[in-house]
């Protein structure tokens, strides 16, 4: 049997004899322990910092352990919680186990009670795990067959990726956001010898230059102030599969320095150490930009290019590829709508989505059809009226230009209206329109003010 995994462990209590020879105890069994002997110090780790068991007294001057208790199971409720005290009764117990108590422990004890009762939470916490990671696995399986489309563009597509799956090059897949790159980056991975391994997936643009380094290639303790332990990153994490570098574009001429060497040399150093770390993965990379260009600018560097870009993936934008729209409108119902319930779309409104630009590409359209659904209720059919009550996204009629204003007032106002489009079509939320419309999270920060557009 596997052994118990090891926690990390949060232990409150205003007696520092327990919190002494009970946290040596514990980390003696292999797990981490914080420990405090004041209620809000306890409160204040639990709001700010992720604990796998708290180990808690009731009693304690500042917060009380019934109220770190309700605290814990409010803000991380798969975190368990051990009641421990002095003075107890059976209204307290009973409240104790109501609110999510684990377990509940009367003092004074034996530390082998304790850690009996954490060594059973660790392995419950490892079937969980390991049932989370296989539900995700099986949620994520991504048969090539399972991709949807028949155009010839994403036959060309897997075509590609039915030739690249057994190897170990790296790939470099190219698109406009909401084209489902990760999807093909997975189904690369799901098809190849690396199946059984972990797939890490990164998303460059959505993490400040000065946190991406420590979150690929992990930090040692005391690199800086808030490192209290060492952190394995996403390379160390994806040793023996696939890691996919979402937005690689979005990548600073600093981190990319790090990252040829990692390639090159499959090793890394963490960041605060010396030592390094070899790692053993397939890379799959994806852009929304033409690097060439940024090569040219000097934004990318070249090196680096040519070592993501063995085999190139073009992933074709939906509007250029129409044909497939039904078969994602079907597919997107099946995922989306309850077991009991199967919606049928009319001929005029495939039409109408047919004939849309989806400038978000499939992450749009999937969003649109899953709103219709919500929208239709008990309804039979998702009609035109579904989505237009969310946008106008399917508008016929053309604008008429007005012949006095300027070019650049012209391309503003259309810029205008396209960014509040997109922002209607992910319901204002500004990390995803800033991903459909290629541009970083600040720069679309930048044009919401100067075009006066409240998200």
């Amino acid at each position: 049997m596997k052994a118990p995994t090891k926690l990390r462990v949060l232990l409150a209590d205003d007696e520092k004899t327990i919190r002494v020879t009970l946290g040596d105890d514990l980390r003696a069994a292999g797990h981490a322990v914080s420990d405090v002997g004041h209620g809000d110090d306890a409160l204040r780790l639990v709001e700010n910092e992720a604990f796998d068991l708290v180990i808690t007294d009731i009693r304690m001057p500042g917060t009380d352990g019934l109220t770190l208790l309700k605290k814990v199971k409010t803000v991380r409720p798969e975190t368990e919680v051990i009641v421990i005290t002095g003075f107890g009764t059976v209204e307290s117990a009973v409240d104790a186990m109501r609110q999510g108590a684990y377990n509940y422990i009367l003092k004074p004890f034996l530390n082998s009670d304790i850690l009996l009762s954490v060594e059973r939470v660790a392995t419950l916490h490892g079937l969980q795990a390991r049932n989370r990671h296989l539900l995700a696995q099986l949620g994520k399986m991504a048969g090539i067959e399972n991709v949807v489309g028949t155009s010839k563009g994403m036959q060309d597509v897997l075509k590609t990726v039915r030739s690249v799956a057994k190897s170990s090059a790296s790939v470099l897949i190219d698109g406009e956001s909401g084209t489902g790159k990760e999807v093909i980056a997975r189904t690369i991975h799901m098809n190849s010898d690396r199946r059984d391994q972990e797939f890490v997936a990164v998303s460059c643009g959505a993490l400040p230059e000065s946190l991406l380094e420590t979150e690929l290639f992990g930090h040692e303790k005391g690199a800086f102030t808030d490192a209290r332990k060492e952190r394995k990153g996403r390379f160390e994490l994806a040793d023996g599969g696939t890691i996919f570098l979402d937005d690689i574009d979005d990548v600073e001429l600093s981190t990319q320095v790090k990252l040829l060497r990692a390639l090159q040399e499959r090793e890394i150093v963490r960041v605060g150490g010396e030592k390094t770390i070899k790692v053993d993965i397939r890379v799959i990379s994806a852009t929304k930009r033409d690097l060439r260009e940024l090569m040219q600018t000097g934004a990318f560097r070249e090196d680096l290019f040519y070592r993501l870009n063995v085999v190139p993936i073009a992933l074709p934008p939906l509007r250029d590829r129409g044909e497939d729209i039904p078969l994602l409108v079907s597919h997107f119902i099946d995922l989306h709508a309850a077991t009991d319930r199967k919606y049928e779309v009319k001929p005029e409104v495939m039409d109408a989505l047919m004939r849309y630009t989806w400038p978000g590409n499939v992450r749009e359209l999937e969003n649109a059809v899953e709103r219709a659904i919500v929208l239709a209720g008990e309804g039979r059919f998702l009609k035109k009226d579904h989505f237009l009550k969310l946008s106008e996204r399917f508008k016929t009629a053309v604008e008429v230009p007005n012949p006095k204003i300027t070019l650049k007032e012209a391309v503003m106002k259309a810029e205008r209206g396209h960014i509040i489009e997109v922002l209607k079509s992910t319901g204002g939320h500004r990390a995803q329109a800033a991903m459909i419309l290629g541009i970083s999270r600040k720069s679309l920060w930048e044009k919401l003010r100067d075009y006066n557009i409240e998200a």
